[in-house]
């Protein structure tokens, strides 16, 4: 048995960046070997184990037939005969089919490493056009690393786009490298990426007009990228990729206030806060404020930060006046409008 640390790990540490988690290859063994020699199985598709001490992952070298459509449209075959350079064979790009050797010696036989070094994501083999996945992939390697994309690889993207391959995206998988490559430092290149080979307009036609800088976290971002897009659009574009509660909230809320947000009277400035929840949510309106600052350059969140710390009046005491419960509303409108007027006028 042989196990070689692969992918992820093994590009990063030649980039010089820290390297979260080590993946391994390993060849020559079999799943009772393993299990075995202690590790514990934790698969489902395909043989992977977590070793005993490091929890580690280390999965059986092996290789993939396209069988069916999609990204789940695959026969796997793994067994001891299959080697190292098949089963970097069937990975995605160059950059992450490099693997090294227990004394430190790297297996690159598709020139990652010049890759890496020449700032290019590419593909391995034309199989890469057998899961549409890799699209999604090569978009937000690209946001991560800001990548040039080779133009074969964009023209194999733009032929599974075409063909209809890409139609076969899940949801949950399309959110969840949509998301990761929104979080990354370099967004637009994302966009960029799936503009050029057609499939922002089939995954995200909503999303047109793109802010210029994305931003902060994950919600913010996606609130951001939303922010002219209307109730109606925000709703389907979340329920066809099965955007999480959080980020759906905050990307509607947004869409509700963003013509109301450059309030300067107290009255005004109150129904901001109330409409979006400040007093009871203050994290998820500062993140509101934090999207608006990044769909709109230049607004100024100052005024309306000033009108939720000025807002925060007792309200127990002013309860505790009120002859009957009905009138609480009403009061506490009444002194937290007062307040924001006299914050408001000390600037005078």
């Amino acid at each position: 048995m042989k196990a070689y640390v692969v992918g992820g790990a093994v590009r990063d540490e030649l980039l010089g960046l820290p390297v979260q988690d080590r993946d391994h290859v390993v060849v020559g063994s079999t799943p009772e070997e393993m299990v075995a020699a202690g590790f514990e199985p934790v698969g489902r598709d395909f043989p992977v184990f977590l070793h005993p001490q490091t929890k580690e992952e280390y999965a059986l070298a092996r290789t993939e037939r396209k069988s069916g459509r999609g990204y789940k449209g695959f026969t796997v075959y793994s067994a001891p005969d299959v080697t190292l350079e098949q089963d970097l064979a069937r990975r995605d790009l160059t950059i992450n089919a490099i693997a090294k050797s227990p004394d430190g010696t790297l297996i690159d036989p598709f020139g990652g490493k010049a890759d890496l070094g020449k700032r290019v994501l590419r593909h391995v083999s034309e199989a890469f056009q057998e899961d549409p996945v890799r699209i999604l992939r090569v978009a937000r390697f690209a946001a991560r690393f800001g990548f040039r994309i080779a133009e074969q690889t964009m023209a194999l993207m733009k032929s599974m786009v075409d063909s209809g391959e890409a139609d076969h995206l899940v949801p949950e998988r399309v959110w969840q490298e949509f998301a990761r490559g929104l979080a990354e430092p370099h967004p637009q290149r994302m966009f960029e990426a799936l503009e050029r080979c057609g499939l922002r307009a089939r995954l995200l036609p909503e999303l047109k007009d793109i802010a210029p800088r994305l931003e902060g976290a994950l919600p913010v971002r996606f609130a951001a990228l939303c922010w002219q897009l209307e109730e109606e659009a925000i709703e389907a574009l979340c329920a066809r990729l099965k955007v999480p509660n959080e980020e759906r909230e905050l990307a509607l809320l947004a869409s509700r206030l963003r013509d109301r947000i450059g309030a300067v009277t107290p009255p005004a400035l109150l129904e901001v806060l109330k409409r979006a929840d400040a007093f009871r949510r203050p994290d998820r309106f500062a993140q509101f404020l934090q999207a608006a600052e990044v769909a709109m350059p230049r607004f100024a969140k100052d005024q309306l930060q000033k009108a939720l710390r000025a807002a925060a009046v007792d309200a127990g005491a002013i309860a505790a006046k009120a002859s009957s419960p009905s009138e609480i509303p009403a009061l506490l409108d009444q002194a937290r409008e007062a307040a924001i007027a006299a914050a408001l006028s000390r600037e005078v």
